[in-house]
């Protein structure tokens, strides 16, 4: 099964490169949130752009989502799947090529975003280096395997489009990646306790702003690992070759009981948990090393002594 699951990464990696669609998620877009987000609030900052770094490498990452499910059901329609069926090779086998060859494909984005922000931006630090490698592998296996489940469940590539479009824009927008999570409402604030998104871009972002070791990022790897066990058990268990193959009762409460990991972890921040407490730290610090906006003084006011009083 090993050699199987290796031949066929390396497939579908090959497959992925002359995609259009892979080039512009994996590579184009996180690149884009990059500059975007450096150019409009790290200018002038450096120690902002290593807070910025980590919500970029999330984004990066929860792009294994959106590629997965796609390609998946394209190789469903087209009858690849049936081929490889007779083969015979497993589904264990074929998702976890998925899984492997998108975390090959991701990594070289990540080491490019990371010489961008060192070399053209001039952050001040690489961060704990250790920890990010543990929570992007996790992450980006956890999110290709949360892809694989959304692309055993879906019939068409239409049906698949919609779903991906919705769950994607939920991690996006409910992580903090995009928006501080400090700075919505308070009910959208414990919403977010109860994504996978949020563990994953709050802890690349306090591995790259406070060197956070391993051990201080423990609740955030626990989280990812528990939810890419469960996921891929549950794609595998739903897994279909063909268009035709229905979905049992049975095998629809399993693609239910990938959330119970986070709705536990969600209850247990919202009671008892500081994450929203350490989030407000991290946003006061990007606030005190912001730059300040110069005072300026007319020209009449800096060269010109006040007139005199006519009354003196």
């Amino acid at each position: 099964m090993v050699n199987q699951t290796w031949t066929l990464s390396l497939m579908r990696m090959k497959l992925a490169l002359r995609s259009r669609m892979f080039v512009f998620f994996s590579v184009a877009m996180p690149l884009g949130f990059l500059f975007l987000a450096v150019l409009f609030f790290g200018q002038n900052n450096p120690m902002s752009v290593a807070y910025l770094l980590g919500a970029v490498l999330a984004i990066t990452v929860m792009g294994s989502f959106f590629g997965m499910s796609m390609q998946l059901v394209t190789f469903r329609e087209q009858g690849i799947l049936r081929r490889f069926r007779l083969a015979p090779i497993g589904p264990g086998a074929m998702l976890g090529s998925s899984i492997i060859s998108n975390y090959l494909l991701v990594l070289p984005t990540v080491v490019l975003e990371f010489l961008i922000c060192r070399y053209v931006f001039h952050m001040a630090t690489w961060g704990n280096l250790v920890a990010v490698f543990f929570l992007i592998t996790l992450g980006a296996a956890a999110f290709s395997a949360l892809g694989l489940i959304i692309a055993s469940v879906t019939n068409d590539m239409q049906e698949t489009t919609v779903i991906d479009n919705i769950v994607w824009s939920a991690f996006l927008f409910l992580s903090g990646a995009t928006f501080p999570i400090i700075i919505m409402p308070g009910w959208v604030q414990k919403l977010t306790l109860f994504s996978p998104a949020t563990y994953l871009a709050s802890g690349l972002e306090n591995a790259m702003l406070h060197m956070a070791t391993p051990h201080e990022v423990v609740e955030d790897v626990i989280a990812l690992l528990v939810s890419l066990i469960l996921a891929f058990e549950i794609s595998r268990r739903v897994f279909r070759w063909e268009p035709e193959e229905k979905i049992n009762r049975k095998a629809k409460l399993w693609v239910l009981a990938s959330v119970i990991p986070f709705l536990l972890l969600g209850g247990w921040e919202v009671t008892r948990g500081e994450r929203l407490k350490e989030l407000q730290r991290d946003f006061q610090i990007m606030e005190q090393y912001a730059p300040q906006p110069k005072q300026f003084q007319t020209p009449a006011a800096e060269h010109h002594p006040p007139a005199p009083s006519p009354h003196k």
